[in-house]
Formats: structure tokens, sequence, C-alpha cells
């Protein structure tokens, strides 16, 4: 019971630490899909939420079922054998797309909060997620079970001193204008589809390596909750800052503002979940690549290393914005034919 109990924890946090990267912990990609609306933004997190519960979970039960090794059997089980090629082929260029806006994170956490040069966060995130994958999946779930339990204590730290605000009641029922208002009734949809496309690369790999369905059942639905509960209360922070849209990584500037004491430990942690993002896909990829050459690991994750390096002299917000909507759209198929795949 105890072993059931610890690996769905385990599996929970992997979850999490895939899905949360630097676009969710910094509250730009919050911002970017639902703060931005007001209070239709929250109507549409807890939908977002019931999708991460119930379909983040299915994928890795039908992982299991099929005995999927990677996310390309995953996507021929969904595809059919003929649409999977150009649909792994769109999900590689998804990956190294959203690896390189981690990356770019993380060098936009040394640069706007710690004053210290990008290339420099840069090059210490690819230092430490080689030594990271070298590893291999201990490593990756070493890092998500240390970070994420954090993660989630100071999220709710924040919502409490959000709620506590005199200024929040009104701040959360607002619905300010928007031009693309129409979005945020897709958001919900595309946001969940994008996530969990990306993530497929490594929940897929974990489901077939743990042998107890229950435990890969425990694990989804609580790796879900999670994820909502984070949602709901990085919004409820994010609700409070004038003119939210400015910011490069809105979570630190609330920090700064209600609880200036523990800041720098919070700059901390949001690195550390865009750190698990960074290994979580570089460790996607890599499984992906073995099925197409025979070079060692080394060879494959430095190459990896160097095509997502050159792609993150873009600006984070910019590739973000760009970007994750873009993905959003084109993974929408792919959440619309695992909701019609039947359960056991």
């Amino acid at each position: 019971m105890l072993k059931r109990i610890t690996g769905s924890f385990q599996i929970a946090a992997v979850y999490v630490g895939t899905v949360i990267g630097a676009g969710f912990a910094t509250g730009r990609e919050i911002v970017e899909f639902f703060t931005r609306f007001g209070f239709i933004g929250f109507i549409a997190i807890l939908l977002s939420g019931y999708l991460f519960i119930t379909l983040g979970t299915k994928i890795m039960l039908k992982s299991h079922e099929i005995n999927a090794q990677s996310f390309e059997h995953f996507n021929e089980y969904l595809f059919g054998k003929v649409f999977s090629k150009f649909m792994n082929f769109v999900m590689m260029v998804m990956l190294i797309g959203v690896s390189a806006v981690m990356l770019s994170g993380a060098g936009a956490v040394f640069e706007e909060q710690l004053l210290l040069p990008k290339q420099l966060g840069i090059g210490i995130t690819i230092a430490l997620g080689f030594l990271t994958m070298m590893v291999g999946i201990k490593g990756l779930f070493a890092v998500n079970t240390f970070v994420v339990p954090i993660m989630i204590i100071f999220n709710l730290l924040l919502m409490v001193f959000s709620v506590k605000n005199s200024l929040f009641l009104e701040s959360f029922l607002t619905i300010p204008h928007s031009d693309d208002g129409w979005k945020s009734v897709i958001a919900p949809f595309s946001y969940v589809a994008f996530n969990l496309a990306m993530a497929q690369a490594v929940l897929v790999p974990v489901a077939s390596e743990v042998k107890d369905v229950q435990t890969i059942k425990y694990g989804g639905y609580l790796g879900g909750i999670f994820l909502t509960l984070i949602l709901i209360s990085s919004h409820f922070t994010l609700v409070m800052i004038p003119n939210v849209t400015q910011y490069e990584i809105p979570m630190a500037v609330v920090m700064k503002s209600f609880v200036s004491g523990i800041y720098v430990i919070y700059i901390i942690i949001i690195y550390g979940e865009i750190f698990t993002s960074v290994i979580g896909g570089v460790f996607g990829l890599e499984k992906q690549l073995t099925n197409y050459w025979k070079f060692s690991s080394v060879t494959t994750f430095s190459g990896i290393f160097l095509v997502i390096y050159s792609l993150s002299f873009f600006e984070y917000s910019k590739l973000l914005s760009y970007l994750y909507p873009l993905f959003g759209y084109m993974s929408l198929l792919f959440l619309i034919l695992l909701w019609m795949k039947r359960d056991k």
C-alpha cells in the first residue's frame, strides 16, 4: 500500500513538473491564456482542470495498456500508421520549440530578477540538464519530487496573501475588454491540448515503466488536481497586478510586493520548475530520436541542447506569446482523438 502511495506521488510530481514549465511557473502562460480575460479566465481554468485530471490520466493508462515506449508509438495508436508520421514530426518541432522557450525563460529569470547575464542562466541550465539526463529517468523523478511540492506550497502562500487584500474580490470579478476575447472560449481546450501533447513525451515512457495500473491512475488524478490548484492559486494572485501583460515574470512581481522576505527563494523555485520542464522536453526528444539513429545518449543530448540553445536567443515573452497559442491550436486534434478513445 505504501509503495502504491509513494509511486502515485512520484507520477503526480512528474506530471505536474512536466506541465509547469517556464510559462506556467513564471505566470506568463497563465496570463496569456486566462488571467487577461478576468473572471471568464477563471471559468476557463476550472474546465482546464477537469481536462487535466481526466485526459492526463487517460494518456498514461492507455500507454500502459498498449505498452507504448515513446510518444511515437502512442501517436500511432491515436492517429494510425500513416498520419502518425506527420504528427510525430509536428510533435518533435513543438518539443524543440517549447524546450527553447524554457531555456530562454531560464535566461530571463537571471536577467530580469537576478540582474545577471541571460547567457549565464542558459549556460548553467544546460550544464545541470546534461548531468540530470545522464542519470536517466531516476534523475527526472528525483528533481520533480523535490521541486513540485515546494512550488505548490509557495503558490498557495501567495494566494492567501492575495485573497486577504481588500481589492481582491473587485479584481477577481472584473472582465476587462479584450480585442481577442473570443480566445477565452477556446483557451481551456487549446491550453490543455498543447500541454498534454507536450507532456506525453514524458508521461508515455514513465507509464510504461510503472507496472501497477492503480498507481498510474491515482498518480494521474493527483497530478491533475495539483495542476488545477496551482492554476487557480496563480490566477488569484495574478489578477491583483495592474497591467499584468507587461511583465516577463509576473509571479515574481507579486512575490516582491507581498512577501519580499522570501522573494529570492521563490525565484529559485521558479527556476527549478523551468529546469524540470527543460529536462522533461530533452528526455522526451532523446527517447524519440533513438528510434531514428544509434548514436550514444551523450551525442544525442549534446545535439538537442545545441539546437534549443540556438533558438533561445529570441526574447522569452515573444517566443511564448507566438508559439504557445499556435501549438495549442495544432494540438486540438490530439485532444479530440484522445477523448474519443474508449476506456477498457
